[in-house]
């Protein structure tokens, strides 16, 4: 039975029996102006809540018998502007045939991909509701975010719609690498995340966005208080990279890399003991047309195949590079058509080599 029917049956049935007569029904507690807990959960909520809605996925799969049915799966989105973008999480849409946007005044609208990235999982989708049922969310910042800072997350976990569940950030995580998601300063929480929250706001107590919910960590599938979520600081870039181009340009040097361990720089004689050892690279990419030198030598260390001869990149812009992720983690920072200095060992000498990044090619 509906939850409205049985709220409807149950006022009657008290007021028969009797047990309301005579009873002064209490007005709700007045909130003093103070910032007290329960008073930012209330304000918080009703600032932003009207900005998020719930997103319905219809993605046509097909059984043994090759026979196509269709199935559905929800999560939550964020109102970015007046023109109808809304945010959300790249694996809530993903594979849709249909799309279905739910406004806070319960509304629906059919709703179309602009871009999405799946490097950080984030994607913007489009409807085309009138600018005043549209709420768009207040955006903070995530730079100076502090562990133990309590957070608000609003999403629809499980289909149940407008929830709102708080926490604090438990940590700033410098790096996190799940699947093929790889995001810098990613903001942990423990406010309950639950599936259905995934594209939802992650809220400061000033009632800004200042994440994305994306991802928790759980061995059962429900919440265990390890939620994470995409700082807002990349989401506006990412944002307005999608809503411009429908992809997002990612700085790209135009070569393999592999880590320089200190066992395999022993044994190949190399004369430094980390970096990244510089394979092949791109045809006039931007690595070969600064100087930078590829290997040419295969050769076998340990269970791991290496190609030998080339440069090995052991900072870029002065920071120490020990490793690919290092590498990687300093591109994301990076634009095309950027420079950056690349300081390499080759014959046992140190040079730094200016490179004028390039455009990374879409997968």
């Amino acid at each position: 039975m509906p939850l409205s029917s049985l709220r409807r049956r149950a006022a009657p049935r008290l007021a028969s029996c009797g047990l309301l007569a005579g009873l002064a029904l209490l007005p709700h507690p007045t909130l003093a102006a103070g910032d007290n807990d329960e008073a930012i959960n209330i304000r918080v909520y009703h600032a932003a809540h009207h900005s998020v809605v719930n997103i319905t996925n219809v993605v046509i799969d097909y059984d043994l018998f090759f026979t196509p049915y269709s199935s559905e799966s929800t999560g939550s989105g964020i109102i970015l502007d007046p023109n109808g973008h809304i945010l959300t999480n790249h694996h809530v849409v993903d594979q849709a045939a249909k799309l279905e946007v739910t406004l806070d005044d319960g509304s629906k609208w059919p709703a179309t991909v602009v871009g999405s990235d799946s490097s950080t999982d984030l994607v913007v989708i489009h409807i085309k509701a009138n600018p005043g049922r549209l709420h768009p969310i207040q955006l903070g910042s995530s730079a100076g975010l502090q562990v133990g800072q309590k957070v608000l997350a609003i999403g629809n976990p499980f289909g149940l719609e407008q929830t709102m569940t708080t926490g604090i950030i438990s940590s700033i995580r410098r790096y996190l690498k799940i699947n093929d998601i790889e995001m810098e300063h990613v903001i942990q929480t423990d406010a309950a995340i639950n599936p259905g929250n995934s594209g939802g706001p992650l809220l400061d107590s000033s009632g800004r966005m200042i994440g994305v919910t994306t991802a928790i960590f759980t061995p059962s599938g429900g919440n265990v208080g390890i939620g994470f979520a995409v700082p807002v600081d990349t989401v506006k870039w990412v944002a307005a990279s999608l809503i411009a181009r429908g992809y997002v340009a990612y700085a790209w040097l135009g070569l393999e890399m592999q880590t320089l361990i200190p066992e395999y720089a022993a044994a190949l004689k190399l004369p430094v003991k980390s970096g990244v050892l510089v394979g092949r690279l791109a045809q006039r990419g931007p690595a070969e047309r600064a100087g930078i030198r590829g290997g040419t030598l295969p050769v076998i260390a340990g269970n791991t195949r290496l190609l030998i001869g080339g440069d090995v990149i052991v900072a870029a812009d002065g920071l120490p590079i020990t490793s690919s992720d290092d590498l990687n983690r300093f591109l994301r920072t990076k634009r095309p058509g950027e420079s950056a200095v690349m300081t390499i060992v080759r014959d046992s000498a140190r040079r730094d080599i200016h490179v004028t990044l390039g455009e990374r090619p879409r997968r």
